[in-house]
């Protein structure tokens, strides 16, 4: 059953001779609870693409749908609304609040949205990602493998449907970028939530259940399904 839907996606920079077609005419379909991964090399669009598909930044043309609704056509406000509770965003840079403790960079995200916080699935998900020691250390008393853990913990804390990470291992040594992302799927598996990961490290996107590469804006090879 697919969750995540681009038709026809184009995102064209600047105008004339100095336009760049960062996009050109993607179409992509992800199933529930499927961890994608999309790889390609610097400036082949990849990110571009993960930003659409999130709503951080529009199309030129073309749509995409979240669980049927085209986010495309929300109002900014409406859209903002719709990010917050059904997209969880996990970036190469951890975003945390510095003068906030762990758990409240956690729930950061349900307080902003006056959502009632359910301590017991928050702790339940600091305890999958083990990080029930340090619930009230401050980021910068953590390592860079526990803020990533933390950024994740917050993009789960919420419910999302989806989770979108660019890059999340990008500023991680490579055992602890795996041991991460091994979290990352065994969080999402248990909270049946779809993942979509860019990355250029091949050995991690092996991780997934489907690798698709882009190049030039365009999809070359969508993947099988395992």
């Amino acid at each position: 059953m697919s969750i995540l839907e681009a038709r026809e996606l184009k995102k064209v920079y600047g105008e004339g001779e100095n336009s760049v077609h960062a996009l050109a005419g993607v179409d992509l379909e992800v199933n529930k609870g499927e961890f994608v991964a999309i790889v390609g090399t610097s400036g082949s669009g990849k990110s571009t693409l993960l930003h659409m598909l999130g709503g951080l930044d529009r199309p030129t043309s073309g749509r995409v749908l979240v669980n049927d609704v085209d986010i495309s056509k929300l109002k900014d406000d409406e859209l903002t609304i719709f990010r917050r509770r059904k997209i969880g965003f996990v970036f190469q840079a951890f975003n945390l609040v510095p003068v906030l403790n762990v758990y409240e960079n956690v729930i950061l995200p349900m307080e902003l949205d006056g959502e009632k916080v359910d301590k017991d699935y928050v702790d339940e998900i600091l305890e999958t990602l083990m990080l029930t020691a340090k619930k009230e250390a401050l980021p910068n008393q953590l390592s860079g493998g526990q803020q990533q853990r933390v950024a994740i913990a917050r993009a789960l804390a919420f419910r999302p449907a989806i989770i979108l990470a660019d890059e999340p291992t990008g500023n991680l040594d490579s055992k602890t970028g795996q041991d991460v992302l091994n979290l990352l799927k065994i969080s999402a598996e248990k909270y049946s939530q779809t993942i979509v990961m860019i990355t250029h490290n091949d050995e991690i996107a092996q991780m997934a259940d489907r690798i698709i590469r882009i190049e030039d804006g365009r999809i070359v090879t969508a993947g099988e399904r395992r």
